[in-house]
């Protein structure tokens, strides 16, 4: 692992930390302060726009999304997918990825895929209704509302096209305003250009091995998943998002309430995950966690937050996809997983946690084992 910063929090106490390198080649060091790409973290500031909406009457929860998008979610579909639905990743929409990065379609047969699209599309314009064509045009992922749901990036693209059209602003432009300034997050936004302006570390993608040496991908494109998954952050920051969302100021607690009713969800590496609206629910053996993790090419992120608001923890990294494939395709353990899995635990639990050991399971992107090749 070439770096990795984080911010502890427990009541008023605060621990920043930092090791490792920010830049391989010249030796710059990582620092606890560095903006990251915080991948589908952005998913829960995007959810918590669309219960402001919700709030203020012009979104309906268990409302069809037809009726707010009747073109880009046509006929049947349309009327059976509501909000609620895309919000817990229950719609039954699979993912657009595969089809917007062509070359990785044939995962998890490791051997077959190839790193092409990553290069490819470093510098395309997608647009919006681009990659949700995608999603919809692929084969249903499920039945709209059936359980358990599956994690879908699309469903979230949807949502920024929901706030575009009730709001009458495009979402990154909403979401800033109403959920990145009232939460006060001073270095927090949506990237206007392929570059992370102010001080980053770069972004190494080793992909499951096919990528040696890993290669910088922190220079990219970030419209391919743009409300779903582009938000730059720092550690700071996403631990006083969290502390804003779970104490009321973000949005309201009846909102809050429904973002923390759940459902199983089977994540893109395959593993089950409890997810609310924007939100996982992460149990351990020193009390339930609420936050996400995220992934996108280089870099991982985790932000989880106890349900009391006093314990925090916000970690990123700066490579991914670090563990190799055996012969039949599937990515092995690795010590950074087990590195990994103490620090969380220790994060989260404190000293003297051992009873926390197995009972924390962090969802996906740095988790222990981190193995999906799509953005969470």
């Amino acid at each position: 692992m070439p770096g990795l910063y984080a911010e502890v929090r427990d009541a008023d106490q605060i621990w920043r930390g930092a090791s490792g390198f920010a830049d391989v080649r010249t030796g710059r060091p990582v620092r606890p302060d560095m903006r990251q790409r915080v991948g589908s973290i952005t998913k829960t500031f995007t959810a918590a726009a669309v219960m402001q909406q919700v709030e203020q009457g012009r979104i309906q929860l268990d409302a069809p999304i037809g009726g707010h998008l009747p073109q880009l979610v046509p006929g049947e579909r349309g009327r059976k997918i509501t909000v609620r639905m895309l919000l817990n990743n229950t719609s039954g929409i699979p993912d657009y990825i595969p089809y917007a990065f062509p070359s990785l379609q044939a995962f998890p047969s490791l051997p077959d895929v190839s790193p092409k699209s990553l290069d490819d599309n470093r510098f395309r314009q997608f647009r919006p209704a681009e990659l949700i064509e995608m999603g919809l045009a692929a084969p249903p992922a499920g039945e709209p509302g059936a359980t358990p749901g599956v994690y879908s990036n699309t469903n979230y693209l949807l949502l920024g096209q929901l706030l575009e059209q009730v709001t009458g602003s495009p979402a990154e432009e909403y979401i800033t305003h109403n959920v990145i300034e009232r939460a006060g997050l001073r270095h927090t936004g949506f990237p206007t250009g392929p570059r992370i302006e102010g001080p980053h570390s770069r972004m190494y993608e080793a992909f499951y091995g096919l990528i040696d040496p890993p290669r910088d991908y922190s220079v990219y494109n970030m419209s391919w998943t743009g409300t779903g998954a582009a938000l730059i952050s720092t550690m700071e920051d996403l631990n006083r998002f969290y502390g804003k969302l779970l104490d009321g100021t973000i949005v309201n607690r009846s909102s809050l309430a429904q973002m923390q009713r759940t459902v199983p969800v089977r994540a893109l590496d395959g593993s089950m995950i409890t997810y609310g609206l924007g939100l996982h629910k992460v149990d351990t053996g020193c009390g339930t966690f609420w936050g996400h993790d995220g992934t996108v090419w280089g870099a991982g992120t985790i932000s989880l937050t106890r349900t009391d608001g006093k314990r925090q923890m916000s970690v990123a990294v700066n490579l991914q996809r670090w563990n190799k494939p055996d012969s039949s395709g599937k990515p092995q353990p690795h010590p950074i997983d087990y590195a990994l899995k103490a620090l969380y635990r220790q994060a989260t639990c404190g000293n003297g946690s051992a009873q926390a050991e197995n009972a924390l399971q962090v969802p996906g992107g740095v988790r222990p084992v981190a193995g999906v090749p799509h953005a969470r």
